[in-house]
């Protein structure tokens, strides 16, 4: 009866193995031959004179002990020697120095070492399963994916894939007015696969310039079959992105076939990223021109580059600004972003305008020192150049308050009796 409980419990062990993917045959009967030698190890310290036969087909398997014939008198170890009586019961042409295989019953060892094997084995398929989901996902990093939402929570979103592995949307991977409910479908890009104490996690991202890319290539043939190449991306995600483009063939117009006709191609990603304006520009190796297509669609004046040091100061015409910077910024965060020059917006001067400026330093009995050094910090260091930069970068970089910067403005302005009228 222990023979056949036994035999029952190990088919239920095969049987969880044949429901495993991509659980290869060599590596099932491998892992089962694995476990029993280690039950085995437990038990009598080696299981170096032990054979393993396993049938996961069946369900079933064998072990077979080798033990060397010894004199009676001389029999100190059992488990790998047999006494000359106790083998010549076996066989009586058996003599000293020979080997004797004689079959094991797993089910004598006793319960506990049934169950001890039935939590090995438990143990290497969790570890097999953990594996499977790392080596398949480890290959789908940037790729794609869709999954069903399952559990929504704070800080992050658990979705399942169709095999029913676990997936992670953090928040700060979401696009911020991303709203599912449990049993949606979600779409994302897998950002990276975390393997920490061999306990996988698959993290998604819908934030991620790689995400955006990927939906182009989707919905843009010209991109997938590499008529098409996309240099650089910059993205805030949920509010605006910049996408540069460049083909090969002169006779494909990059821009507009990422766009589609009336927009085709690319209404569908503006959908899918919560209406995040997408602007798509022609990309060049001559920064200057770069520049001036990133900050798109504001017109500039003329341009002065700091190669070393990744810097460029641009020149607009009064009404240009506001478009060059963007509400909020974002305009001209994204051109610094695809172009990675940090980038200072000016007006530019009028030509009937004096040319006689002032230092800021000449102004440290109306302004504070500390004041004066903060806009330094940032490169303008005269007078002019303050009045000529606009009142919202100045504020931004310079990390000042608006009254603090609306103050220095108003000192400057009264110093120059012919300053032209600057809208803040």
């Amino acid at each position: 009866m222990a023979k056949k409980e036994e035999t029952i419990s190990l088919i239920d062990t095969f049987s969880e193995f044949k429901e495993l993917k991509n659980i290869d045959r060599t590596t099932m009967v491998s892992v089962l031959e694995e476990s029993f030698r280690s039950v085995i190890a437990k038990m009598f310290g080696t299981d170096e004179n032990y054979d393993v036969i396993v049938n996961p087909d069946k369900g079933d398997f064998e072990i077979w002990r080798n033990r060397e014939v010894v004199a009676d008198e001389d029999l100190t170890n059992p488990n790998m020697q047999i006494s000359l009586s106790e083998a010549q019961k076996i066989d009586a042409s058996y003599e000293e120095g020979e080997e004797v295989t004689d079959e094991v019953i797993f089910a004598k060892f006793g319960r506990r070492a049934i169950l001890n094997l039935r939590q090995t084995l438990a143990s290497k398929i969790l570890e097999l399963e953990k594996d499977s989901i790392y080596n398949k996902y480890i290959d789908k990093v940037g790729t794609i994916i869709n999954a069903e939402v399952y559990q929504i929570w704070k800080k992050e979103m658990l979705l399942l894939d169709d095999e029913g592995n676990e997936l992670l949307l953090p928040k700060t991977e979401q696009i911020p007015s991303d709203f599912y409910r449990k049993g949606e479908t979600a779409r994302a890009v897998v950002a990276r696969v975390d393997n920490k104490n061999n306990n996988p996690k698959i993290i998604l991202s819908r934030t991620s310039p790689v995400f955006l890319q990927r939906l182009f290539e989707m919905e843009v043939p010209e991109i997938n079959d590499g008529l098409i190449t996309i240099k650089k991306i910059a993205r805030i995600p949920g509010e605006r992105a910049k996408i540069a483009v460049e083909s090969y063939d002169d006779r494909i117009d990059p821009v507009g076939a990422c766009v589609g006709v009336k927009g085709s191609r690319i209404h569908g990603i503006v959908r899918e990223l919560r209406n995040e304006n997408i602007d798509v520009i022609n990309y060049t190796s001559n920064i200057s021109l770069f520049i001036q297509r990133a900050l798109s669609p504001a017109k500039i004046s003329s341009i002065r580059l700091n190669e070393e040091e990744k810097k460029a100061e641009v020149f607009l015409k009064p009404e240009e600004v506001s478009l060059a910077i963007g509400k909020g910024g974002l305009n001209i965060k994204l051109a610094s972003m695809l172009t990675e020059y940090t980038i200072d917006v000016f007006r530019e001067l009028d030509e009937n305008v004096a040319d006689e400026d002032i230092y800021l330093d000449e102004f440290r009995d109306e302004i504070d020192g500390w004041v004066i050094d903060a806009i330094k910090a940032i490169g303008i260091d005269t007078a002019k150049a303050v009045l000529n930069a606009p009142r919202e970068m100045l504020i931004e970089k310079t990390d000042l308050e608006e009254e603090t910067v609306d103050e220095v403005i108003r000192i400057l302005k009264s110093e120059f009796e012919e300053g032209e009228e600057i809208e803040n």
